[in-house]
């Protein structure tokens, strides 16, 4: 089980079905998209290369746990200076524009003792360029040191200015998402600096009705499937609603968003609905940090899979770049 997207506890595994292969791409051809919520620190150079062929231009990273518990302050700290700095640069080599979020995971709140020390270096990536907002926080077992740390990061986010990006718990979701809405609006933030993520059919009315922004994640088995994705659109419409993948190391796919788009315009969404959950709302949210000029990735990335980063690059030994992704052959 993949203790950061666990199933939801009255949630039943949807059964595999059978399906004819669909050639998604002829549906989303000349389509942009922006992901706000995909971990790319775990994620390959081929996953890079895929997602840009698919048409995604943009993406968010949150900070989040890596699947075993971090020890020690210095593992945070490399951690958020790759977000802002060595993972930024290998999405560029493949033409895509990378921001992140920078929290305390509320898994990780839990260590209490460690936890204030990262409290302390918090402040000094919050206001790093490329950061677009302090997340993903929020609530897992939903713990009183959890709510603590969580409220703390909350002040930090008013302090700076910025965005919070919500996680809400996998079990309890209900009851988990509407205590953080409550605390931030007891914290005294505008619900629409605020992205409430994870939502499914049974948080999403209320998300909307409080004002906040409404993320769904497309997650295989454990969170939204794209099918119902597309029903919660056309039910509510595209209003303050986007679509992310969370693709991490666990089974998730970082396509997530664009077949979604494509299954969209299969089942009849206007342009213009998709375009805003895929694209645009994540755009209007998360600018409002201040470091997001939509001009940056409005046309094509000049790429130079040459450059370095503190002496590295993405290439090794004799490498050249890897142009036609879809070649058979492999030199």
């Amino acid at each position: 089980m993949n203790p950061s997207h666990a199933q939801d506890e009255h949630e039943v595994p949807a059964q595999p079905v059978a399906e004819t292969p669909v050639d998604y791409m002829a549906h989303i051809k000349g389509m942009r998209f922006f992901d706000p919520h995909i971990h790319m620190t775990s994620r390959t150079t081929d996953d890079y290369q895929a997602m840009a062929d698919a048409g995604i231009v943009a993406l968010i990273e949150p900070a989040f746990w890596l699947g075993q518990p971090r020890t020690g302050l210095a593992t945070f700290k490399d951690y958020y200076a790759s977000l802002v700095g060595w993972e930024r640069f290998r999405s560029s080599q493949f033409g895509i524009k990378h921001y992140c979020t920078i929290g305390l995971n509320s898994r990780e709140a839990n260590n209490e003792a460690l936890a204030e020390e990262v409290m302390e270096l918090l402040p000094l990536f919050a206001y790093k360029e490329g950061v677009v907002g302090i997340g993903e926080i929020g609530f897992d077992d939903q713990t009183a040191a959890e709510e603590k740390f969580y409220r703390a990061q909350l002040e930090l986010a008013k302090e700076a200015n910025l965005p919070v990006q919500i996680h809400t718990p996998h079990r309890n979701k209900k009851e988990g998402t509407e205590r953080s809405m409550a605390i931030a609006l007891e914290h005294g933030l505008d619900p629409g600096m605020v992205i409430v993520d994870h939502n499914n059919e049974e948080t999403v009315k209320s998300v909307l009705d409080r004002g906040f922004w409404a993320a769904f994640t497309i997650y295989p088995f454990t969170k939204m499937g794209n099918e119902r994705m597309v029903e919660v659109v056309r039910q509510y419409g595209p209003g303050r609603i986007m679509v992310n993948s969370a693709a991490d190391w666990g089974i998730s796919d970082p396509l997530a968003v664009p077949k979604t788009a494509a299954l969209m315009v299969m089942r009849g969404i206007s342009p213009d609905a998709i375009r805003l959950v895929t694209y645009q709302n994540a755009i209007d949210a998360f600018a409002q940090s201040g470091q997001i000029n939509e001009a940056d990735f409005a046309t094509p990335m000049l790429i130079d899979q040459s450059e370095k980063f503190n002496g590295n690059t993405i290439l090794r030994g004799g490498q050249q770049p890897r142009r036609d992704a879809s070649s058979l052959l492999i030199k």
